[in-house]
C-alpha cells in the first residue's frame, strides 16, 4: 500500500545497509479503473481540525492530523482522539483500544511490521517527533528509538528493513542528520552509510516535504536547492543501490513563484510500476510563463541527465495542490483548486479549463483531466490520499465530499 502526504502548517484547530525487496514496496496500489464518484457511507467523521496522513495496517486504517474528536458514520458518542485514531477499512468501526495521547500534530504515517505503525509529526517536542506504535493498543514499541531533534518529521517511507525519515530536523538520536535519514525499521538505529544531505533551504532550513520509493530509487521533494552539494532545486532522485544522488536533475522548479512561496513543491507519488512519478505544487498563478506554480507534473524515474523536463504539466490557474496518488489508471490530485487544464488562467478559468473543485483525476499518459468530478468543499484542501485495492481514501479539513457529508475522511470505492 502507498501513502502520500504533505504538511501545510495549521495555525490552530479553529482555523484549521538495508535489505530491499525485488518488487515495488512503496509505489502506488494499482487500480485497473477510475474509482466511483459516490463515496462509501461507512467512513468515520473527524469532527474538527485537519487530516494529514493515512496508513493501512492489515485491514486497519490509521489516520493522523490535528484534531481532538471523531464519530462513527452510524452515529453514537463523540470519541476523544488526540491527533491520531484507527478504524476498520471495511466496517468503519473506530478501534476503541487505539487512542495514543499525542500532544502535537501528526504529519506522516507508515505501516510497520508486526501490526505496528510509524508516526511522525510535531509532537513530543523537543525530542520525539517519531514513534512506532502497536496498533492493538496504541502503546509504543519499546525496541524502536529514533527521536528527532531540532524540527518535525513530515514524511515517512518504509522499504524492506529500512525506514526513510524526512522533515526539517537536525538530528536523529545521537546522529547528525539534516532533514533526511535512513533508520533500521525494527530498532530505529540510524544507518551510517546513508548520508545524503539536503542543502540551501531557500530562506529557511532545508525540509523534505514528500518522499516515495520503489526498488532502487527514492524520490524526494522539499525546501532545498542541493542534495550532497549537487544542484537539485526542490526535487531529486537518490539511487538506493549506492546511497548517492542519482544522475537525474531538473530545472523545472528552479524559477520562483510568488514571493510568499520560496519553496512550492508539496506532494509526490510513484506509479505502481515505479517508472514515473507525479509532483504537485502551490506557488501562485503562472499564466504566460513556463513556471510550474500550482501544477501537477509527471517525470520519468529512470531518466538521466542534467536537464530533465516533465513529460506533461497540468496547471490549475492559481490554486494549490497538496496531495497526489498514482494508480496506473489515474493520477488523483487534491488541494483547494477550482480548475484543471487551465494553463492560461490566473485565478480565472482560461480557455479549455474544466471545473474540478477540490479534487480531480488526470490521465497518466496525456496529462489531461479525466471526466471524474465528484467535487468537494475546498477549504485548505486535500492533504492526504491512500490508495487501497478497495478504493481511494481522502483526508482534508472540510466536511463535504461527493455532495455528501463526510467530515475530513472519505473513501471512493473501486469500480
Amino acid at each position: 500500500m502507498r501513502v502520500t502526504t504533505a504538511l501545510l502548517p495549521v495555525a490552530s484547530l479553529v482555523t484549521c545497509a538495508a535489505v530491499f525487496p525485488t518488487v515495488p514496496a512503496s509505489a502506488g496500489t494499482p487500480q485497473p479503473r477510475v474509482v466511483s464518484e459516490n463515496p462509501v457511507n461507512t467512513t468515520p467523521h473527524v469532527l474538527d481540525g485537519i487530516v494529514n496522513a493515512f496508513a493501512l495496517v492489515g485491514r486497519t486504517v490509521i489516520v493522523g492530523g490535528e484534531f481532538t474528536k471523531v464519530r462513527e458514520a452510524k452515529g453514537g458518542e463523540d470519541l476523544p482522539r488526540a491527533n491520531i485514531f484507527a478504524f476498520d477499512l471495511y466496517t468503519g468501526r473506530v478501534l476503541r483500544g487505539f487512542a495514543p495521547d499525542l500532544d502535537g500534530p501528526v504529519a506522516a504515517l507508515a505501516a510497520g511490521p508486526d501490526n505496528t505503525v510509524y508516526v511522525g509529526g510535531g509532537f513530543g517536542a523537543p525530542e520525539r517527533a517519531l514513534v512506532r506504535l502497536h496498533v492493538a493498543d496504541g502503546d509504543p514499541v519499546e525496541e524502536f528509538s529514533a527521536p528527532a531533534y531540532g524540527g518535525k518529521v513530515t514524511s515517512l517511507v518504509r522499504l524492506g528493513d529500512a525506514l526513510y525519515v524526512g522533515g526539517d530536523f537536525s538530528r536523529i538520536g545521537r546522529s547528525p542528520r539534516t532533514a533526511l535519514a535512513r533508520v533500521n525499521a525494527e530498532t530505529g538505529e540510524v544507518d551510517p552509510t546513508f548520508t545524503v544531505t539536503p542543502g540551501d533551504g531557500r530562506r529557511g532550513d532545508p525540509r523534505i516535504y514528500a518522499m516515495a520509493a520503489v526498488r532502487d530509487r527514492l524520490v524526494v521533494d522539499g525546501r532545498f536547492s542541493t542534495l550532497d552539494g549537487l544542484r537539485r532545486p526542490q526535487l531529486g532522485v537518490i539511487d538506493l543501490t549506492t546511497g548517492r544522488v542519482a544522475d537525474w536533475r531538473t530545472e523545472a522548479y528552479a524559477p520562483a513563484c510568488k514571493a510568499d512561496f520560496p519553496s512550492y513543491v508539496r506532494g509526490l507519488d510513484l506509479s505502481p510500476d515505479g517508472r514515473y512519478f507525479v509532483v504537485v505544487t502551490t506557488g501562485g498563478p503562472a499564466r504566460g510563463t513556463t513556471k510550474l506554480c500550482d501544477s501537477a507534473a509527471r517525470f520519468e524515474t529512470y531518466a538521466k541527465g542534467e536537464a530533465i523536463r516533465p513529460t506533461w504539466v497540468n496547471l490549475t490557474g492559481g490554486d494549490s495542490l497538496y496531495a497526489v496518488a498514482v494508480t496506473g489508471s489515474a493520477v488523483y490530485v487534491g488541494g483547494h483548486q477550482r480548475w484543471l487544464d487551465n494553463p492560461k488562467g490566473a485565478d480565472t478559468a482560461g480557455p479549455g479549463a474544466v471545473s474540478r473543485p477540490g479534487i480531480g483525476a488526470i490521465h497518466p499518459v496525456t496529462g489531461k483531466a479525466l471526466r471524474w468530478n465528484p467535487t468537494r468543499e475546498r477549504g485548505i484542501g486535500v492533504k492526504a490520499f491512500l490508495t487501497v485495492k478497495t478504493g481511494l481514501l481522502v483526508g482534508s479539513d472540510t466536511t463535504e465530499l461527493g455532495h455528501e457529508y463526510h467530515a475530513r475522511v472519505g473513501m471512493f470505492p473501486a469500480t
